[in-house]
């Protein structure tokens, strides 16, 4: 018996046999789990005995409660079997908790793929994976099956998807019941929408199950309007967190029972159990929204190119930019590419320019590459809103969101933690952005000047002096909480944040891009592929040249992001950052985790790890401590980062899995353990 209380040797025998003989059922007696404790030195299936009262009901993908290590806890019912491979008496079930199968065997599988893949536990995929029980909406009558559906229109699937070269090809094979693989570059004014319908439709026509995951609330309806017009009403659900308990539990059952067989959701969606998947798709993946933030931080990416694999469907991964992890898998063969010729991408683009560049509109104006709203950006607002709205995009929302001493410019910090001093509106004092601390006197630690400047300005600020220079022009802001999802094609200004960008029918007639310096100030791996991937969704808005759309960007011209931009080549940007990250041994072309918490506790973790001998250890170094706490009440935190090869990837998981587990038997500090994390500071 292990000191966590657990009895390690014989895991059939975990809670005590009951005081009188316990008759198994005639019919496979023995009842295979996974029960819900996060404790990576536990993460395997346990056997228990099934009484005749659950012979019926005890089924494969049921949830029950068993007694574990003296307490009630949940679990999963994962096999049936005629007798156990552990030998003394098994503890029995103790009730099933409901006779609906929510876990599938494809979805069992996929759990164990992704917490293989991240070092984590099945336990925690599968609270991911499957919602919280809604008693009152399983005892409600069971929604009648949609009619099949009809013959998919071939010309018109085919016609969505004819401007990229492979893409009518690619909507056949759909049809036809093959399993494609494709990563997108998305023409800028494409209706992405509709083509995702299309490709759902041509699937769904064949019998087949769709999967379609999205960034956020406003692309799923987006999405949920197009197959509402192109299949009707009742033959595909909306699987999102937002919904709420009993109609995310409605929307998911209806899956589970194989009423309904497309979704559209957000990463809430990835382990939706969608009976016969023939496609699973993804738009902008590199948007950090589809980076789960609980354990184990798995991104909906890879576990719908896990589920592609393990269920041989086909797999879509678009958006107007191009990710690293897409052009990996184009240059791995494991995906194709679906692209518009050189010729689409400049019928159907925006003109695009970068304030400043040359030394003509220099002459013009001395400060096009310094001002935050240079002349040309400003004489470009007065046109576009001659022919219709033009679209601001500012990398920060609030007010003033940065402050920064007058006289000898150091950034303002908080007297109490230390964190950085913001506006949170006209006429209020500033206030500290980590602990919510007001500072009416405030002064500088470096030189004791108390006047403040403004590096950093928020969408509301920027909204503010925008309104101030076109005052008969109505101003809207769009960002955190109060995103639109569309405005009116008229003549406007709409001042939004990156991913908060409304659409607009026929498109903007001005794209202005600020603060691209900010964006790219970012310390992060991956702060350009991240600015190109955010400036691409906001010019995709744009209406073509041809009926007068531009895109004018303020930054540095000599930047490659922008330059990328401007010729609209998201696949080499893409290709010149892979090869860079390659020869830096950065994913995707190496993996790579980052441990962290206290300092005892990590460098404990990393003297325990049995690394792969090509493996190579960097840091630990020290974390600032994050915001909403002073540092002073947080222990100091430390993260170090492991590194090995791809070829290695499933190696180090592995050897995260088991020092963890042995970490948890003994009940020592938690180490944070994140797989290729999305941010790397």
């Amino acid at each position: 018996m292990s000191e966590d209380g657990y009895d390690d040797a014989q895991p059939a025998l975990i809670a005590a046999a009951p005081p009188g003989p316990v008759h198994p059922a005639i019919d496979r007696p023995v009842a295979r789990l996974l029960v819900d404790v996060p404790l990576a030195h536990l993460d395997r299936p346990f056997d228990y005995l099934v009484p005749p009262k659950h012979a019926d009901t005890a089924t494969p993908g049921t949830r029950v409660k068993v007694r574990f290590a003296g307490q009630d806890v949940d679990g999963f019912v994962l096999d049936r079997l005629e007798r156990s491979d552990h030998g003394g008496r098994l503890a029995p079930l103790r009730r099933v908790v409901s006779p609906e199968p929510v876990l599938s065997a494809a979805v069992a599988q996929l759990s164990s793929s992704v917490a293989a893949r991240y070092a984590g536990t099945r336990s925690d995929v599968l609270r991911l994976a499957v919602p919280a029980r809604h008693a009152g909406v399983e005892k409600e009558e069971r929604a009648a099956t949609p009619s099949p559906p009809s013959p998919v229109d071939v010309v018109a699937a085919t016609s969505a998807w004819s401007r990229y070269v492979g893409g009518a090809d690619f909507v056949t094979a759909l049809v036809g019941g093959e399993a494609p693989r494709a990563v997108w570059s998305a023409l800028p004014g494409e209706h992405w929408p509709s083509a995702l319908a299309h490709a759902a439709a041509a699937t769904y026509s064949g019998g087949r199950g769709v999967l379609l995951c999205l960034p956020d609330g406003k692309d799923v309806a987006r999405v949920d309007r197009a197959l509402r017009a192109l299949l009707g009403d009742e033959h595909h659900v909306v699987l999102t967190a937002e919904l709420g308990p009993a109609a995310r539990y409605r929307a998911f059952l209806a899956v589970s029972r194989g009423t309904v067989r497309i979704v559209v959701g957000t990463r809430a969606a990835a382990f939706a159990p969608v009976h016969d998947l023939g496609l699973v798709a993804l738009w902008d993946d590199g948007d950090d929204l589809h980076a789960e933030l609980r354990a184990p931080y798995p991104h909906a990416r890879e576990v719908l190119l896990l589920r592609a694999h393990e269920e041989q469907c086909g797999a879509l991964v678009g958006g107007h930019a191009r990710t690293v992890e897409g052009q990996q898998l184009l240059l791995s063969g494991w995906a194709g590419e679906l692209v518009a010729s050189r010729e689409a991408v400049r019928a159907a683009a925006a003109r695009v320019s970068i304030a400043g560049a040359t030394d003509a509109e220099l002459a013009r104006d001395a400060f096009a590459r310094s001002a935050r709203l240079p002349t040309a950006a400003h004489v470009a607002i007065r046109e576009g809103l001659a022919i219709g709205p033009v679209l601001v995009q500012t990398p920060r929302h609030g007010y003033v969101t940065g402050l920064a001493c007058d006289h000898c410019r150091n950034p303002a910090r908080c007297a109490r933690c230390a964190g950085p001093m913001a506006l949170p509106g006209p006429q209020q004092p500033p206030t500290c952005r980590w602990c919510g601390a007001t500072e009416h006197g405030w002064a500088c630690s470096v030189c004791g000047g108390r006047g403040l400047r403004a590096p950093v300005l928020g969408e509301r600020r920027t909204a503010e002096e925008i309104g101030r220079a076109f005052p008969s022009v109505p101003v809207r802001t769009s960002a955190a909480e109060r995103v639109l999802a569309q405005v009116p094609a008229k003549s406007s200004i709409v001042v939004a944040t990156p991913g908060a960008e409304p659409v607009v029918d026929g498109g903007y007639a001005l794209v202005v891009l600020l603060d691209t310096w900010l964006m790219l100030a970012r310390p992060d791996l991956r702060t350009t592929e991240e600015s190109l991937r955010r400036w691409l969704n906001a010019a995709a808005l744009a209406r073509p040249v041809e009926r007068g759309g531009r895109v004018v960007a303020v930054g540095d011209s000599r930047e490659p992001a922008l330059q990328a931009l401007v010729r609209w080549d998201p696949a080499g940007f893409a290709g010149r950052e892979l090869a860079a990250r390659q020869s830096a041994h950065l994913p995707p072309a190496s993996r790579l985790a980052t441990l962290s918490g206290e300092p005892g506790a990590v460098s404990a973790f990393v003297d325990a790890l049995e690394l792969p001998s090509n493996a190579e250890l960097l840091g630990p170094v020290h974390v600032e401590p994050g915001p909403g706490r002073p540092a002073a009440s947080q222990q100091p935190q430390v993260r170090a980062v492991v590194r090995v090869p791809r070829a290695s990837g499933s190696q180090l998981s592995r050897a995260l899995v088991v020092t963890q587990g042995a970490r948890d038997a003994k009940k020592l500090p938690r180490v944070r353990v994140q797989v290729d994390p999305v941010a790397l500071g």
